[in-house]
């Protein structure tokens, strides 16, 4: 389906120099002389994109956005000025344009900030879709994510909601496999039942099978009453055994056991009781290197992998940065009573570049403690943990020593150098040195890839 995008501007010649451009790209384009006129167009036409200049008799563009937007908020816009400011940029971000753009720019620039703007839109309504089809049925709003890692774990737990097999949740520490797991009970028939979860690794091993499997008085010392464990705890609901692949052989043995049986039985008791339980397995560790070491039993990793969802860890899915980011700064603006409006450019380019090992709630205590620090305004690099800066300035630098302002700014602005460097030149050589598909595949002008080569001196 051909994208619409309609050009709004008081200068006629460049109005026809835009129709041009983007028909030749296979756009569909109209043209609107004021934002009046748009306005009315947009209604009718519905335009998957309006490039609108700022400055015009009458109503200005911001304004003339935002009145296409009330009643078309899926609509993206791109403001075009010749008068660039960082006020301007600022509002006209915050009142919902996708991005602005200073007059004169270069034509390759602009129809890549479009082709970016819808590949984004296009993700967006997928999501818009995705939930619609599910809503009633599935609900997913604690889970964050419009990258392809994210929409394929969103399908995945859409499928397995009803179909009350073992899961198995495969992820790094922080990636939110407790929350998956909720949205994979709360979406099911079992909803109105227990969701329980244990942590393998954070209870003793002598206690792990009076934990799942609960005591009778006497049992052992200590054991003073009758104790239920989880399993029967959960009883009609969802059990989620956490950090599976740190259990024992004797208690894989017993949750084997369990899963054949469906049956239990309490320690120092003899009554077998039976248990209607969804079972859902989550680990951060190759439970196939651990069976292959002996350390974890065949047949019990083939019962808990019947449905295995892997999710991503964060540096795979940097897309979802910026919604993260917006989220806990909705989330802890009212949880601490600040007035936090959003992050700088530079701030969120440097969350984009760190590699988070402790993925999104990694994520989650970087923008919380830089919002403590900023307290209300905009978060900027100054705001942020140093381990952030400082890690990224040590990739840039290696063992060179600082630079002579000693600067966070400094620091950062060379760890962008040595990124953007390093990845042009992968970039250039996994393209056999076609420059023009290299700009492409790096999303930038050919004229703007040139001028990185001279200026990194890349051959």
């Amino acid at each position: 389906m051909t994208e619409k995008i309609l050009v709004v501007d008081d200068e006629k010649k460049i109005r026809t120099i835009l129709e041009r451009l983007l028909a030749e790209e296979g756009f569909s384009v109209r043209s609107a002389a004021n934002a009046e006129e748009a306005v009315e167009l947009a209604g009718s036409w519905e335009p998957d994109l309006v490039l609108m200049d700022q400055r015009m008799p009458g109503m200005d563009g911001i304004e003339g956005m935002v009145r296409i937007r009330e009643k078309r908020s899926w609509i993206t816009v791109i403001i075009l000025t010749a008068y660039a400011s960082i006020e301007l940029a600022v509002e006209a971000v915050k009142k919902g344009a996708y991005d602005y753009l200073a007059k004169p720019f270069d034509n390759d620039e602009l129809l890549i900030v479009i082709r970016r703007a819808l590949e984004r839109a296009s993700l967006t309504h997928r999501v818009d879709r995705l939930e619609k089809e599910l809503r009633g049925k599935y609900s997913f709003q604690n889970i964050i994510g419009m990258s392809s890692g994210m929409l394929r774990v969103f399908e995945q737990v859409a499928r397995v909601c009803e179909t009350g097999a073992t899961v198995l949740l495969e992820g790094e520490s922080g990636t939110g496999k407790e929350l998956v797991a909720r949205a994979i009970h709360f979406n099911s028939r079992r909803s109105d039942k227990p969701f329980v979860t244990v942590n393998c690794g954070a209870i003793p091993l002598t206690l792990i099978e009076s934990e799942m499997f609960g005591h009778e008085k006497g049992a052992y010392t200590g054991a003073n009453e009758r104790y239920k464990g989880k399993f029967e705890q959960a009883e009609g609901g969802s059990f989620l055994l956490d950090e599976v692949g740190e259990l024992s052989l004797d208690a894989q043995v017993k949750l084997l056991r369990v899963l054949d049986e469906r049956r239990i039985t309490r320690l120092g008791g003899r009554e077998s009781i039976p248990i209607d339980v969804r079972l859902i397995a989550a680990t951060n560790r190759d439970l196939q290197k651990l069976v292959d070491e002996g350390a974890f039993r065949l047949d019990l990793f083939y019962r808990l992998n019947i449905v295995t969802i892997h999710i991503p860890p964060l540096r795979e899915r940097t897309l979802d940065i910026p919604l993260l980011a917006e989220n806990f700064i909705l989330k802890y603006n009212k949880q601490l009573g600040l007035g936090v409006q959003g992050l700088s450019r530079e701030a969120l380019e440097l969350l984009k570049a760190y590699t988070w090992p402790g993925n999104v709630r990694d994520l989650e205590n970087a923008v919380q403690c830089a919002m403590i620090q900023a307290g209300s305004g905009i978060i900027d690099v100054v705001h942020l943990p140093m381990r952030i800066s400082a890690a990224l300035d040590g990739l840039a630098e290696g063992d060179n020593p600082p630079g002579p302002d000693g600067s966070l700014g400094d620091s950062v602005q060379r760890a962008t150098a040595r990124l953007e460097k390093e990845l042009i030149a992968r970039t250039i050589q996994e393209c056999g040195n076609n420059r023009s598909l290299a700009a492409h595949k790096l999303q930038i002008s050919r004229k703007t890839l040139y001028n990185k080569l001279r200026e990194y001196g890349i051959e």
